[in-house]
């Protein structure tokens, strides 16, 4: 069944349902009012023919019939009743529609002259069931001769019903034609509003749309023009470390970074951080009927990549730094070669232990680094600095415990500090790395000779987008994602002017107490 003819259909049997209870409730209603009226018109006959002087009169003439029928029929007939009967204080007729039946008993009990009270019921008499009143007859002492009985025939009731019936039955039928072809419009505009796609068309777009959008690697985020999502692929919960069904209907403040939020206002491509996530963010207009209705949001996690490219140039660094050593050992095994020509053994020996006393880590003689992935990092910084003509030194003799924290987190915050120092400062700078705790906590400073931080932007350099470094699309978020781990790690980060003469980033971060640590020098 089409769309269409469903809308009909359920439209027609609601209202039909509607209309055929309105008309049940109109009939009962009708009916009463229908006895009401007869009640009252009832009533009214039986008083004025118990108070009429002529008939009170009558009572006590030897045949009080002779007076009383031509009067009660004159009444009955001009009241349009069924009867009305006026008997003694022991029920005999002394009038009814059928003459013979004068003189007879009644056929019901003289109810209201036993009790003296007017009486409304429905009995079975001569002329068959009728709906009557029947009220006493008081004589000029106060005393009951006698009662009226007035009705009229349950079956003319009946009829008087059916033909208000008949009259409500046409007025409903056209009700429900005009409801039958008012809703066979409404199913027309509706199909119309769907563009003609039936329910089962719907409901196969709905489910490939909701297959496809959470099928896919990357993460979408519809916004609508009022600022609150509309749509969440799971990739993108997963990005954003949100629930799909909390994240629907809410701000996009309150669900997104604030850094890719502001991405909306700016239709284009940006890298963005989502927490700890470096995240390739591509937002364009949402327009439907030449008008923009929102925005979609693309989200492509580069993290993985990042760290690849991060690993790559630091293989490249330490092999540039191994060609540079290789050339430097010859010649200083020419050096040392030579020396031993001339007979200068001391010399030569001098120059072995000078060379065989520098490494990695330098700057103090009892130096050591108690986190295995730092020391490596070191060890690829260096070789980085020295490609640059920048002399680095790192001490970490101060340090007793190592960090409470994992290394790929501490790899993060040195690396990027580092390297930041590392392009702070030029050929024949200087950066010192220097490690050093207390009983609770442990910190690393990085310093260099560089320009340094002015003070009015030491608390903007860790917003994402912020760098001295020039424009580009890898630039600005190094320091705000080491401030984000290190906030994350429970610990915190400053900068300060360094008495290098640059900038000195210190990050304060949580330590644990192992005896065993191994040093490594």
């Amino acid at each position: 069944m089409t769309l269409r003819s469903q809308l009909v259909l359920l439209q027609s049997v609601i209202m039909l349902v509607v209309i055929v209870g309105a008309g049940i409730a109109a009939v009962i209603i009708q009916e009463r009012q229908i006895r009401d009226a007869y009640v009252d018109r009832m009533v009214g006959v039986a008083y004025s023919v118990a108070q009429l002087p002529t008939v009170l009169e009558a009572f006590d003439d030897p045949e009080p019939s002779v007076t009383i029928q031509p009067i009660a029929e004159l009444i009955r007939q001009s009241s349009d009743v069924t009867y009305v009967v006026v008997t003694d204080i022991d029920g005999i007729r002394f009038s009814h529609p059928n003459p013979e039946r004068i003189g007879e008993p009644a056929s019901t009990e003289p109810t209201a002259a036993l009790t003296g009270e007017m009486v409304i019921t429905t009995e079975t008499g001569t002329l068959g069931e009728s709906w009557r009143v029947k009220v006493p007859v008081f004589d000029a002492s106060g005393t009951i001769v006698g009662q009226v009985s007035v009705g009229i025939l349950e079956s003319e009731l009946r009829d008087d019903l059916v033909g208000s019936i008949w009259s409500l039955s046409g007025f409903l039928a056209v009700a429900a034609i005009i409801g039958v072809l008012l809703a066979t419009w409404a199913a027309s505009v509706v199909r119309r509003r769907l563009h003609g796609v039936e329910p089962d068309e719907i409901k196969a777009m709905l489910e490939t749309r909701d297959a496809t959008l959470h099928g896919i690697r990357e993460g979408i985020v519809v916004v609508g023009d009022d600022g609150r999502i509309v749509l969440c692929n799971d990739a993108a919960a997963r990005l954003l470390d949100v629930d799909v069904d909390h994240a629907v209907g809410e701000a996009i403040e309150d669900v997104l970074d604030a850094d890719l939020a502001g991405l909306l206002a700016d239709d284009g491509q940006q890298l963005v951080l989502a927490g700890e996530r470096v995240l390739v963010a591509h937002a364009d207009p949402v327009v439907v009927h030449d008008r923009t209705v929102g925005t979609v949001v693309i989200l492509v996690d580069r993290t993985e990549t990042d760290e690849a490219l991060r690993a790559l140039a630091g293989a490249q660094s330490a092999a540039e730094g191994l060609r540079a050593q290789r050339h430097e050992f010859a010649n200083t095994l020419h050096t040392i070669g030579g020396l031993i020509e001339l007979g200068e053994s001391d010399a030569a020996l001098a120059m072995v232990r000078r060379v065989g006393d520098g490494g990695a880590i330098s700057g103090v003689e009892e130096s050591g680094i108690l986190d295995l992935e730092l020391a490596a990092l070191v060890l690829a910084k260096r070789a980085r600095a020295r490609e640059l003509g920048v002399r680095l030194s790192v001490h970490a003799a101060g340090l007793t415990a190592p960090f409470a924290v994992d290394g790929a987190d501490l790899v993060t915050v040195v690396g990027n500090l580092v390297d930041n120092a590392l392009e702070a400062t030029g050929p024949q700078g200087r950066v010192r790395v220097t490690l050093v705790d207390d009983a609770s906590e442990g910190r690393i400073v990085v310093e260099d000779d560089g320009p340094g931080v002015p003070a009015d932007e030491r608390a903007s350099i860790f917003e994402l987008g912020h760098s001295s470094k020039g424009e580009g699309r890898a630039r600005g978020y190094g320091l705000t994602l080491v401030r984000r781990v290190v906030r994350r790690l429970g610990g915190h980060v400053d900068v300060a002017d360094s008495e290098l003469g640059g900038a000195r980033m210190t990050v304060t971060l949580p330590i644990v107490a192992r005896a065993d640590a191994e040093v490594v020098r």
